[in-house]
């Protein structure tokens, strides 16, 4: 059973977090702005916000709520972002999770709406999101836009 938590009350989990953004989306430069962000969401409430899955106190899985997470699209907040799930993990439903758990947090927070963004298809459709357009990931790079109503 997974448990999901903030990563302000697990910090010594904070580097691996880091190691799996860095590693799913960043570059070979980029460990330090990554660093930088999931530092910025140590807290419990307010933007942005990280949460990780554990399974018998081991991560497993992180995603984040923050206030953009696209910079070609900074009209749009709140974001979840940066959904990641360890390899060993995948197929057994915690993507899903992470996304309902950021959903009914995103509701209890009093907001409406969540936005992200891909770069494939197929996933977030099936989880009830609906596909509103494409846009830029910095600096050229096609990212299709995501958004799902709250209530």
């Amino acid at each position: 059973m997974f448990r999901i938590v903030h990563l302000a009350d697990y910090p010594q989990h904070q580097q691996q977090v880091i190691d799996w953004q860095w590693q799913a989306f960043g570059s070979e430069n980029s460990r330090e702005f990554f660093a930088s962000v999931v530092a910025s969401s140590l807290r419990h409430e307010g933007l942005p916000i990280t949460f990780i899955a554990l399974l018998d106190d081991k991560p497993v899985g992180t995603v984040g709520l923050w206030r953009c997470d696209l910079i070609s699209r900074q009209d749009l907040t709140p974001w979840l972002a940066a959904l990641y799930v360890e390899e060993s993990q995948r197929g057994s439903g915690l993507g899903l999770q992470l996304q309902q758990y950021v959903q009914e947090y995103s509701r209890r927070a009093g907001f409406k709406e969540l936005y992200l963004y891909a770069d494939f298809s197929g996933y977030y459709e099936r989880h009830g999101w609906q596909h509103i357009g494409e846009a830029l990931e910095y600096p050229d790079r096609p990212v299709r836009l995501y958004h799902r109503r709250l209530d």
